[in-house]
């Protein structure tokens, strides 16, 4: 796949094209992408996804801080997994968010970008207030010579939809989403000092300093994980919430026990990759309480990884 943006401005071909904000990637998005790859084969041009670094709706109001599925990075590297040409990243601005749909259209994508046919999801809407629909968007279509297809929504599946999927992992259901996704959800960071209450109970964990702070962090609990740190990946089990047992006040905690590991982790990156939600966060009257709570956690993970890869994982 090849990147057009504002740095690196690649001479192409008339596309076949969709845009949309594509976050997370997820299955209703690849179905889409599969659509426009399938028009382009059709027509014997290269297929394109055209899509914004920045939401736009961050654009338009500062102090807004979305919760999202992925960043510009993933997103793209995500976009390159489907076998699409091109992606074109395209700066939103306010000025392009007062274009009607029909300026849009012969502007920005026909004139500027070399759309030739515009796949448009069947639930889409662009332009100024987004008061167009299909119909407007292939009329304006044949008075610039631009073909316009809408999309079908993928069949046989309950809707998927970014919100959705954001929803789902606020609750915790992580397998729920991954397989809305088609793939696990993760958040990155940096190992940092952290309270060291862990490893005097047997159970030393590794404290995440999340730098991805625009992503959904799932609900508080215990997770079944994969961790992968230094390109190596480990087991363990991973908890998200505020340690009422320790009065952590209302620091939120992302820490993670990783399994047979023997090293220094601090100052690492790592991501961790969850695998199913074990239980909810739970104060607990005193630390030996927790500390059997813990080993039964423990217990549970292992089970659930073991379970895990024995129905996802292909024996090498």
């Amino acid at each position: 796949m090849l990147i057009i943006d504002k740095h690196n401005k690649i001479a192409h071909p008339p596309l076949v094209a969709t845009i949309g904000f594509f976050d997370g990637v997820h299955t209703g998005h690849r179905y889409l992408i599969e659509q426009v790859k399938a028009e382009a084969s059709k027509r014997g041009l290269p297929s394109a996804v055209i899509t914004f670094p920045v939401h736009p709706r961050k654009v338009l109001q500062k102090d807004y801080q979305p919760a999202l599925l992925c960043g510009y990075t993933e997103k793209t590297e995500r976009l390159a997994t489907t076998g699409i040409d091109y992606c074109v990243c395209l700066d939103f601005t306010r000025e392009i968010s007062e274009l009607s749909a029909q300026e849009f259209m012969k502007n920005i994508l026909k004139e500027s970008l070399l759309v030739d046919t515009l796949v448009i999801g069947y639930d889409h809407r662009f332009g100024h207030n987004r008061e167009d629909g299909f119909a407007d968007y292939k009329r304006y279509g044949k008075l610039i010579n631009m073909n316009v297809v809408e999309a079908t929504a993928l069949p046989g599946a309950d809707h998927v939809s970014s919100s959705r999927i954001r929803r789902l992992l606020g609750e915790g259901h992580v397998r729920r989403a991954a397989k809305l996704l088609s793939y696990n959800y993760t958040i990155s960071g940096k190992i940092v000092e952290g309270f060291k209450v862990g490893r005097t109970i047997g159970f030393p964990t590794a404290n995440i300093e999340v730098w991805e702070t625009y992503k959904v962090i799932p609900a508080f609990g215990i997770y079944a994980v994969f961790v992968h740190v230094d390109n190596k990946r480990y087991e363990g089990m991973l908890y998200i919430g505020k340690r009422p047992t320790l009065h952590n006040g209302d620091n939120i905690s992302v820490e993670v026990n990783l399994f047979d590991f023997d090293g220094n982790l601090y100052n690492k990156d790592l991501t961790a990759e969850f695998l199913d939600f074990v239980r909810p966060d739970e104060k607990f009257d005193n630390i030996d309480t927790l500390k059997k709570q813990i080993q039964n956690d423990k217990e549970t993970v292992i089970k659930v990884i073991e379970n895990y890869k024995k129905l996802y994982m292909h024996p090498k």
